[in-house]
Formats: C-alpha cells, sequence, structure tokens
C-alpha cells in the first residue's frame, strides 16, 4: 500500500503535544566499554555486578517512561540483539525544529559498537513518513552532541564524537547556525554532558568547559546559569525538560553508601538542582538509573526530542495516547 503523506498533516509536525522516541533495553548491556564514564564505574563494582540487571533495567525505564507519557507522546523504537546501546537514542539523530518541514538527520557513529543503530533509525523514521531522513556525514552522534536553542540556532559539539566538518555540513545544508563547541574531556564525551536548554533564551552550562570566545557567542543569544565541573560529572545537566517539571537520574546504590567515590558528588548534584528548580519555579523530578550508569550514561540519553513542545506548558489533559511501532 502507498500512502501519500501531506505534510502539512504530518501529526508531529501539528500537535501541541511534547513528542519523544525511547527504547526499551530489552538487550542492554555493558559488553562493549565504549567511553571513560563506564570503565570508571565499571571498574568499581564487584565482577558480579558489572553485568547489566534487564530486570532492574525495564523496571527503572518503565518508570521514567510511564512519567514521561502521562505528559508526552512516546514512540517505541524497536529494540534488536546486538545492539547494546541503542536504548540511548539521543544519540541516532536529530528533528531539526528551525526547518517547516520535518526533517530528521540520522547520526553516523564514531563509536564502532553503535554504528548498527543507525539503519534500525532510518527505516523506522522512514516507516513513520517522515517528509525527509537524511544520513549525516562522519561523525555525528544525534542530539545528545547538537541542541537546540530557538529560530535556527544551535550549539554543536565537535572534537569527541561529532566532527566540526559535521557541524559545518549542517549550517551548510539546513541554513542553521552552529555555535561550535570544542569537547576535550573524555569523562565529559557529548555535549549534554555540559550544557541543557532550559528556555528558548537561558542554559545551564559548565562555563569553565567553555572557552570565552564561545561563551561570548552563546551570550549574545541565551542567558547562561552556571553548573560547577564538580557536579557536571554526574551528570546534572544529563536532563530532560517536560513542562514545568525537569527531571534528573540518580543512583540510589551510590546515595545509600556514604564510602562510595562519587557519593559527596551526587549529594551536591541534588541539592544544587534543588536550589536551582526553587529559583526557577520548577519542579525536580528524580528517577534512579543506577543500571543506565554502567554504561557511562544518564537520563538524557533515553530520549529523542521529535518536537519541541516540551519547552512549553504542558495542557492539563493527562493519560495521552501512547504510540508504538513495532
Amino acid at each position: 500500500m502507498v500512502v501519500n503523506m501531506d505534510t502539512n498533516n504530518f501529526c508531529i509536525s501539528n500537535t501541541k503535544r511534547p513528542c519523544f522516541l525511547m527504547s526499551v533495553p530489552f538487550f542492554m548491556s555493558a559488553d562493549v566499554i565504549n567511553n571513560k564514564i563506564m570503565q570508571e564505574i565499571l571498574d568499581a563494582l564487584e565482577p558480579e555486578e558489572r553485568t547489566i540487571n534487564i530486570d532492574l533495567a525495564l523496571s527503572q525505564f518503565q518508570e521514567l517512561y510511564n512519567f514521561i507519557s502521562k505528559n508526552a507522546l512516546v514512540y517505541l523504537l524497536p529494540s534488536y540483539p546486538d545492539l547494546q546501546d541503542q536504548t540511548y537514542v539521543a544519540n541516532l539523530g536529530i528533528v531539526l525544529p528551525h526547518l517547516s518541514e520535518p526533517t530528521v538527520v540520522i547520526s553516523n557513529y564514531y563509536s564502532e559498537v553503535r554504528r548498527n543503530e543507525s539503519e534500525v533509525g532510518r527505516e523506522f523514521f522512514k516507516l513513520m513518513k517522515f517528509p525527509n531522513v537524511i544520513d549525516a556525514p562522519e561523525y555525528f552522534e544525534g542530539e545528545a552532541d547538537l541542541k537546540y536553542i530557538r529560530d535556527n540556532v544551535y550549539c554543536g559539539a565537535y572534537g569527541l564524537r561529532t566532527s566540526k566538518n559535521a557541524l559545518e555540513w549542517f549550517e551548510k545544508s539546513f541554513d542553521m547556525k552552529v555555535i561550535p563547541i570544542l569537547m576535550e574531556d573524555p569523562y565529559l564525551y557529548h555535549l549534554d554532558c555540559l550544557l541543557l536548554p532550559l528556555s528558548e533564551d537561558s542554559v545551564l552550562a559548565c562555563t569553565k568547559k567553555l572557552d570565552r570566545q564561545t561563551q561570548t557567542e552563546l551570550e549574545k543569544y541565551v542567558n547562561i546559569y552556571d553548573l560547577d565541573e564538580h557536579i557536571a560529572f554526574v551528570a546534572a545537566s544529563n536532563a530532560l525538560i517536560l513542562g514545568n517539571y525537569i527531571l534528573v537520574g540518580t543512583n540510589s546504590k551510590t546515595l545509600e553508601n556514604k564510602q562510595h567515590k562519587y557519593y559527596q558528588k551526587e549529594c551536591d548534584k541534588l541539592s544544587f538542582l534543588e536550589k536551582f528548580c526553587s529559583k526557577l519555579n520548577r519542579e525536580l523530578v528524580l528517577f534512579d538509573l543506577s543500571e543506565f550508569e554502567k554504561s557511562g550514561a544518564a537520563l538524557s540519553c533515553m530520549v529523542m526530542h521529535l518536537n519541541r513542545n516540551n519547552y512549553k506548558t504542558l495542557p492539563e489533559q493527562k493519560n495521552w495516547i501512547v504510540s508504538t511501532i513495532n
């Protein structure tokens, strides 16, 4: 059957509801170490703890999914064996919100173990009848490395998982301005590790990791709330904005052990975020994601924006339809 898609009626473009993509971690594993945080976390665990507890991971995922799907439309990307990191869909690509015609750019992964994810994503978005499904050049690792600000303005990471060539390609191909941010710290390997857009005119960012020229350029567009480097390393900015909520992951096992290497940093992170949310009149919502930390990942890694309506005030309607494609 051939379906003709009228882009004026493309549901994700027209709905006022926030729309996201997630993927159930049926086949998540920590078999291949592909980042420094993952290596450090696994090294600190006993051998029997290093394997992903799938039942616990599914339970933690469902807690997050349930909360988001009460306030947004959530599509589920099918899970496949041998794709150990597929649940981290923020790296799959980016939907470009400044374009009038719905366009998704599929990632070209630097991380070798993740390269087969691109084909799954490409076919998924074609199945959704996205008018434009485009492959990025080497290398690009999704919205985790390219943050939308407003209009045609973005911030883009380069130097570790995404190349400067890819950012220049975005600018030329899609009439967009990308403020380039050099990433050099292997423990902060995607842009979401140090920058979180809060609204069209403000961001939370670890300014210590921005050179003066970059910070000055960014300040032309947004107000910057500073994030201390100390807590950037425990995923303080790896969050999701959902209306008045700020969703953040934590690790209950870390907080239960005062001798844990990250105990004080995790406490400091939660203290900062509680005060920060109070200052902005936002509500902090925490999720235990201990199993996902074994991948060196955090909450923002688990969600891909299909539109940017999550930055608007959420309608009163609850229990929206949760849509899946198998």
